[in-house]
């Protein structure tokens, strides 16, 4: 970077702060078991408890304790995903520090509901668990930016923040130690909300106005910064003729290079294809099978574990520290993707470059629902020590989806329709997510809190995700046949190269 600009030290500043934004605080939803162990512990809920009589005992019946808890994380979890569009079009149209404004209004919000609710008030756990879900999601949202500051190493940042995103849910690990240890659930909520003084510091300093450009014009400066320093982006911007278009113009995504034909694929056709139908069914079904397992962990774990509370807290424990290790599998489906373009070879430009990219994916694909499947498959093993298996191939499986979702869209999809296109499957996604409170109701009712059934159905579900792949090689096979015929390689489309990930 020319000098003048933000220097080395503001920039992993920005970094290291963003990655500690979003592996604290953006997806602590995902944690929801081991918050879940405090809320019954404080007796949320408690009123839905029946005393049943079983061979002349008394004996509780919190089924419907379950549900409620199953249905505020079946809310929130379909707030992070459905608000993904309207998020991202608050993030396009107004920069990023009003999305971060929002975002820490919401944020907030949620962590005081919490603070302040009660027994008698566990209702507030609704809208606050709905709030947090979508403040973190905008957070991570105007972080992945961040990668533009670093060239090169941009797809590897954006990647360890999406991993960084599935670990923030080991906080209400974090949580539940504490409140073991005699902190009030109360003042570590009231704690949290004071941290977005923090969050609010970093938007004013360390956070561009609008948006950082891909790539960075000479001496590109972000944030507040004190009169008479060097060369800020602005007037780099001033001083640009008339005729140049405007690094702020420049959106997340690469733009088409000089020269190259722009894509004829309307967003429209993009949506009808069957390439983008099957990717929404490869999601849809391993989405629903991770919210459902999440959803169910603490019954499930009382189930194995006969309700034996110390077992149920160190299974619950064991979850929420695998789930730290998302951070570090993230990257590995990068490397899965890249694979072609390692190597003394150089990579193949325009069409055959673009297909050489499709190729690599349906690997990825593949890889990920193997994954899912194995993971589902331990699911549905009712052994209490199986369970350990489950947990390391759930957050395994887990960073491989989300990264996975992003770049296949980005690759096989015009840039210009990256945006749209994730935001509509993420929230055809969340529709499809909702499934996962009928089956918790079925497996609390008529099964008897037996989840066997309904996790073989899953296991038939997953399979689903398979067919993605084969439609995506047939593809790939079919535009090759298209360039033999040709002769000559075709100009790439510019979703040919990665554009920023966005956040699950």
């Amino acid at each position: 970077m020319a000098g003048g600009g933000a220097g080395v030290a503001k920039r992993l500043a920005t970094l290291l702060s963003g990655l500690l934004e979003c592996g604290a605080f953006c997806g602590i939803i995902f944690g929801w078991a081991s918050l879940v162990f405090v809320l019954k512990k404080l007796e949320y809920f408690a009123d839905l408890c029946q005393i049943t009589l079983t061979n002349g005992s008394a004996l509780p019946d919190c089924s419907r304790q379950d549900e409620q808890f199953s249905l505020v994380f079946t809310i929130g979890s379909f707030m992070n995903n459905f608000m993904t569009f309207p998020m991202g079009f608050i993030f396009d149209r107004f920069g990023t520090t009003v999305a971060r404004l929002v975002a820490i209004s919401l944020y907030t919000g949620g962590t005081l509901l919490v603070a302040f609710s009660t027994p008698a008030l566990a209702v507030l756990l609704f809208p606050a668990m709905s709030m947090l879900s979508v403040g973190g999601m905008l957070l991570i949202l105007t972080n992945m930016q961040v990668g533009n500051l670093f060239g090169k190493y941009r797809s590897i940042i954006i990647t360890l923040y999406n991993g960084a995103f599935d670990s923030s849910s080991a906080i209400f690990l974090i949580i539940k130690v504490l409140h073991e240890r005699g902190l009030s659930l109360h003042s570590m909520f009231l704690f949290m909300a004071a941290c977005s003084a923090w969050h609010l510091l970093r938007t004013l300093f360390l956070m561009p106005r609008t948006r950082i450009p891909y790539p960075l014009p000479p001496a590109y400066d972000y944030g507040l910064r004190c009169p008479g320093r060097s060369q800020s982006y602005r007037t780099y911007e001033e001083k640009r003729p008339v005729e140049e278009g405007g690094p702020e113009e420049t959106p997340l995504e690469p733009s088409t290079a000089k020269g190259v034909a722009a894509p004829g694929m309307p967003f429209g056709a993009c949506v009808r294809s069957k390439l983008f139908a099957w990717h929404v069914a490869w999601l849809s079904a391993m989405q629903l099978r991770h919210y459902l397992f999440i959803g169910t962990l603490n019954p499930l774990l009382e189930h194995l574990a006969r309700r034996d509370p110390d077992l149920v807290s160190t299974y619950t424990n064991a979850f929420a520290f695998t789930q730290l290790c998302g951070v570090l599998c993230a990257p590995w489906n990068g490397l899965i993707l890249d694979r072609h373009k390692r190597g003394r070879t150089s990579r193949p430009d325009g069409a055959l470059g673009a297909l050489a990219d499709l190729q690599a994916s349906v690997l990825s694909l593949v890889v990920t629902v193997a994954q899912c499947l194995l993971f589902s498959v331990c699911a549905a093993v009712p052994v209490l020590p199986v369970q350990f298996a489950t947990f390391v191939l759930q957050v395994l499986s887990r960073s491989f989806l989300y990264g996975g979702n992003a770049a296949f869209l980005a690759i096989a999809f015009p840039a210009q329709h990256f945006g749209k296109l994730y935001g509509l499957a993420m929230a055809l996604s969340a529709l499809v997510a909702l499934l996962q409170y009928p089956c918790i109701a079925l497996v609390q009712g008529p099964l008897g809190g037996d989840p066997l059934y309904v996790n073989l159905g899953m296991i038939a579900v997953v399979l689903v995700a398979f067919v993605s792949p084969v439609v995506v090689a047939r593809e790939c096979r079919r535009r090759a046949q298209e360039l033999e015929a040709a002769g000559t390689p075709l100009a790439a489309p510019p979703g040919a190269e990665t554009p920023a990930e966005t956040p699950h």
